[in-house]
């Protein structure tokens, strides 16, 4: 690739040349980061050599900077390992996650706010960047349903794994009696689809809504009718988008998330597992939960599909989540998907 970068004609499809220097250096990130740990472990083979031939005096300290070296390439290996799951077409894309509230009313809706807060720390904690598409408020508390996209890489290929129903346990602080209540929210998420992929939609399967922008967003909420709802008439999918001031820079970021889910659809119907994609959430309600957040009366959070579970609800809240995802992609390769896998707090 790097040769054909020297090629005469190289540049006279300047958009083809960025696409294939961004795929260049895509790669190189790759294999750069397996080059350097090969070379940390055979710096690490050196330093066993130098404890076997130092002295007494000198083996302890060359040990515990071993230890210290060994330690640290672990985590990096697991690194390395979740990355090389993320092999999926469209893994490297960007994602949209939508949340819906379900089952419980404003217990719901303000489940549905805290799963918003929770996404927005967790992309903050992988250093990925996130727009708001779209936040519906609920009549009293919280919100019923709320998109964002998700930028950076392998973005779909991480949150991917979050798709399916949220099950809330806590005592209500909307009831005056201090009862335990139960709520639900579902989490959609596909991946960002690019130029290279053929979704057509004719015009006359669309039907074009604007209305003046609500929600969340301060200094940010319009005055004027610049928000956008697109209703994909023989799917019957809805987009809305409001996050923007212009009315048709909304009209196309709803184009791109419809034409996103529609080709996700698309790809369930052709691989006849619907249970992988949008029919693993099934009613958002009792018995389709994919995973369980438990505050009363104990403190408990468990992803019911691979077992992995914590006490830390305070920091799987602010965004603690690869133990979930990390176990969900692991379960998932081929090289797992037969075994149990060790869940614990670590």
């Amino acid at each position: 690739m790097e040769a054909q970068m020297g090629a005469p004609d190289f540049w006279n499809n300047s958009e083809r040349a960025q696409k294939h220097i961004a795929k260049l250096n895509g790669l190189k990130k790759t294999i750069a980061g397996l080059l350097g740990f090969n070379r940390k472990l055979d710096d690490a083979g050196v330093m066993v050599e130098l404890i076997e031939s130092a002295s007494p005096a000198e083996q302890e300290a060359y040990a515990k900077e071993l230890e210290a070296a060994v330690t640290a390439m672990v985590e990096e290996l697991d690194k390395l390992e979740i990355a090389s799951f993320l092999t999926g077409q469209f893994d490297r894309n960007n994602a949209f996650l939508s949340i819906q509230s379900g089952a419980g009313g404003t217990e719901s809706n303000d489940w549905c706010d805290i799963l918003f807060r929770m996404y927005l720390r967790w992309a903050e904690r992988r250093g990925f960047d996130v727009e708001v598409q779209d936040v519906q408020v609920g009549d009293q508390a919280g919100i019923t349903k709320a998109t964002l996209m998700i930028k950076g890489e392998n973005a779909y290929g991480y949150v991917k794994a979050e798709r399916g129903v949220h099950r809330l346990v806590r005592i209500s602080p909307f009831d005056s009696n201090k009862r335990r209540h139960t709520s639900f929210c579902a989490i959609d998420v596909v991946a960002e689809v690019n130029e290279d992929i053929d979704i057509e939609i004719p015009e006359t399967e669309i039907r074009v809504d604007v209305y003046r922008s609500s929600g969340k967003g301060g200094q940010g909420v319009n005055t004027t009718d610049s928000a956008v709802r697109l209703t994909h008439i023989p799917s019957g999918l809805v987009v809305v988008c409001q996050n923007e001031r212009s009315q048709i820079k909304n009209r196309a970021s709803a184009l791109t998330v419809l034409k996103s889910r529609l080709y996700e659809k698309k790809l369930d119907a052709q691989r006849s597992e619907m249970e992988k994609f949008y029919g693993d959430k099934g009613e958002i309600g009792w018995g389709s939960q994919i995973r369980s957040y438990v505050l009363q009366p104990y403190q408990m959070v468990k992803d019911l599909r691979t077992g992995v579970s914590t006490s830390d609800t305070q920091g799987v809240l602010d965004g603690d989540l690869d133990r979930f995802i990390y176990a969900w992609l692991r379960a998932g390769s081929p090289r797992h998907r037969n075994k149990d896998i060790q869940m614990d707090d670590e």
